[in-house]
Parts: structure tokens; C-alpha cells; sequence
């Protein structure tokens, strides 16, 4: 059910709250020129990529050392407590109205039942501004990193993924260099999209460069024009290998040594509507495939 809200600031005073939002998140775009800054963007992403665009970039900006953020009461509900002073980060909320002939020129999106979706300012608070609640028990949780070994089974998981979606995933000889490729769909012969994937690998960078071919197979790149791949390249390895790390982060793969490498210098030559899109785009997708990988509750007990 919609959650109706309440306010008591004037429909000027949301306004204004909301642009200066929007100030503050074109300021932190524009931050995301530095390819070191990019490289940082996408380790934020790691732990929030459930979160809108709009609402990571703002959390960035406020609060770049954040690692698990909520609200007041939303603390309370996991046992833990906001200590008293701590200034919350201001994100972008949304929720429904009744519309009445008062807020007729209100912006807003309609929703199907008549009412009508708004936007406004929210605080929520980092997991280092709270304590635990007395009696409570901690169920934060440190993520380990890989190195060298695919111990967390990543490799699997994704093979498993995209061959549900009917995409065979092969292991062979590459070219010098490549360490797996996705080749389309051939329409002429009914041959389907398929992924291959180094032999000479180890474990752990056939598991990132899975997740690689996995991106580029969610941003849409294979269904491109080949034409329109070629010409946008660069772009769209970036964002293979930039979903690939967040995700590869996720999942407890620390792919750092080979991720940022190759995409550094990239943000720096970009324009800012191009890195916004990108960034969006790699944040979504990242999103899709985090929850198409995410262990099963059978795994987690067994885990």
C-alpha cells in the first residue's frame, strides 16, 4: 500500500530542498571525471547498488567513507541506534499524495489510483553513526575479499545464469590477449548468443571475466548494430568491466588489480552527460544481474 506523506514545509520550501539536491548531485557527476574518482564511484557502488542513481551519487557526495546507510526508525528495527547529534545525509524519497484542487499545480507523477507521486527530501544515517541497541545483536556484516581462487563459486553461478537464459557459456583457445568474448546471435545460421571463456585462466579472472561477458550481455551491447559497437567500443567496455567490479566486489571477488587498470583515464576524457549515463547504466545493470546472482536461501543454509 502507497505511504501517504506528511509534511509541514510549504510546497517552496520541498522545491527548493529538491534543488539543492539536484546542485549537489551535477557537482558530484562532475567529480566523476577523475578516472580516480570513477574507480572510487564504482567501490561505493558495491554497497549500494540497490539504491537509485540520483541516491548513490548523493550519498557519495555527503558521506564518501558510508558503507551501509538507513533511516531513523529503520535503525531502530535492525537494533541499532542513531547516537544523539549525528546530522543525517539528506537523499531523494518518494511516496504518494491524494490530489485535491490545493496542490492541483503540484509536479508529480500520477499513479493509476489517482493519487499522485512526489518526490521530497529524506535523512538517513551511515551504520558508523549508530550504536547497538542494548540487548541487540550485531548482524552487520564484514564482506572478505578473494584473491587468486574462485572459492566463492562466482564462476558457476554466472554459468549457470546465462545458460538458464540461453546463452551457452564454453571454455577453449582465445587470441593473445582476450580472455573470453561474446559473439551475437547469428540470424542466418539460428546459431544463439554465446559466451567463451579462456582455458589458460585461473579461477578467480575466469570468474571476473565471466561476470564481464555477463555485463555486456545485460547493457544490451550484443544487440547493437555491429557498426554501432565498434564505434562505441571503448564506452562499452568500460561499462562491461565497471559492472564486473561492482558486481565482482559484491560477491566477495576483489577484482581491483585488474578492474581499475582498465578503465582509468577513460572518465577524464568523457563528457559529463555521457559519464552520468554511463555511470546510471552501469548501476543498473549492476543491480539486475546482482539479484539474478544472489545464492539461493536453499545456499545460504548450506553455506
Amino acid at each position: 500500500m502507497a505511504r501517504k506523506i506528511k509534511s509541514s514545509k510549504s510546497p517552496e520550501q520541498r522545491r527548493a530542498e529538491m534543488e539543492a539536491l539536484h546542485d549537489q548531485l551535477g557537482e558530484a557527476v562532475e567529480e566523476l571525471r577523475s578516472s580516480e574518482r570513477w574507480a572510487a564511484y564504482l567501490r561505493f557502488c558495491t554497497s549500494f547498488h540497490r539504491y537509485s542513481f540520483a541516491n548513490v551519487m548523493l550519498i557519495w557526495w555527503q558521506c564518501p567513507e558510508a558503507s551501509a546507510v538507513a533511516g531513523y526508525r529503520a535503525w531502530q528495527a535492525k537494533g541499532r541506534q542513531v547516537r544523539k547529534g549525528e546530522r543525517g545525509m539528506r537523499i531523494i524519497g518518494t511516496g504518494t499524495v491524494r490530489v485535491s484542487d490545493d496542490d492541483a499545480e503540484e509536479e508529480g507523477e500520477k499513479t493509476e489510483d489517482g493519487r499522485r507521486r512526489v518526490f521530497f527530501p529524506v535523512s538517513v544515517f551511515d551504520i558508523s553513526q549508530t550504536e547497538l541497541a542494548e540487548g541487540a545483536e550485531d548482524v552487520s556484516t564484514v564482506a572478505h575479499e578473494l584473491t587468486g581462487a574462485d572459492d566463492a563459486g562466482i564462476l558457476a553461478r554466472v554459468v549457470d545464469h546465462l545458460t538458464a537464459a540461453g546463452v551457452p557459456v564454453e571454455f577453449g583457445s582465445t587470441r593473445a590477449g582476450v580472455n573470453g568474448y561474446t559473439s551475437p546471435a547469428d540470424a542466418e545460421t539460428g546459431e544463439p548468443v554465446r559466451v567463451v571463456i579462456s582455458d589458460q585462466l585461473d579461477p578467480a579472472q575466469q570468474a571476473k571475466t565471466a561476470l564481464h561477458e555477463a555485463a555486456h550481455i545485460a547493457l544490451g551491447h550484443i544487440d547493437d548494430d555491429p557498426a554501432e559497437y565498434v564505434a562505441h567500443r571503448g564506452r562499452y567496455e568500460v561499462e562491461a568491466e565497471s559492472v564486473a567490479y561492482v558486481l565482482a566486489g559484491i560477491l566477495g571477488l576483489d577484482s581491483s588489480a585488474y578492474s581499475v587498470g582498465y578503465v582509468a583515464g577513460w572518465a577524464e576524457r568523457a563528457e559529463s552527460d555521457v559519464i552520468k549515463d554511463t555511470a546510471a547504466r552501469v548501476l543498473k545493470a549492476a543491480h539486475t544481474l546482482a539479484e539474478a546472482l544472489a545464492p539461493t536461501e536453499a545456499e545460504s543454509v548450506a553455506a
